[in-house]
């Protein structure tokens, strides 16, 4: 699991949200199963080069935000998800962001759908992909 982690220092982005962001897509994504056990708040820490208490703030979010369990004397583990729990909330803003600079530019919704659409594809032949 920890390979599937990376952080950027000098992103404007705190390291915590970057991990929390991180965690739970892969959870979304299927990587991170229910009931699978996190390496140690020290393990991530040493592997990422950053910070324990860093690790451990975003591992309490994740907590607190129902993704992650912790049981007295076990290890950090994925905790069942909810039904509701698509994790389209982590796109909103980028959303956000794209829809003010599209504007900005002076594109209209058609022209911005056409254009996630074309990249969708673009991206779905690049990665062999029958999604698209």
């Amino acid at each position: 699991m920890l390979e599937l982690l990376h952080v950027n220092p000098s992103s404007g982005e705190p390291i915590y949200r970057q991990l929390n962001d991180q965690i739970v897509r892969l959870i979304v994504g299927g990587q991170l199963a229910v009931d699978e056990v996190l390496p140690s708040v020290r393990q991530i820490a040493e592997y990422l080069a950053v910070n324990p208490m860093t690790v451990s703030r975003a591992i309490q979010q994740l907590v607190d935000q129902g993704w992650l369990e912790r049981r007295r004397g076990q290890a950090t583990r994925v905790a069942p998800r909810k039904q509701q729990d698509s994790g389209t909330e982590l796109l909103a803003p980028q959303l956000l962001a794209l829809v003010q600079q599209a504007r900005q530019l002076g594109l209209d919704k058609t022209s911005l759908l056409t254009l996630i659409s074309d990249t969708w594809k673009q991206e779905a032949n690049e990665d062999g992909n029958a999604n698209g």
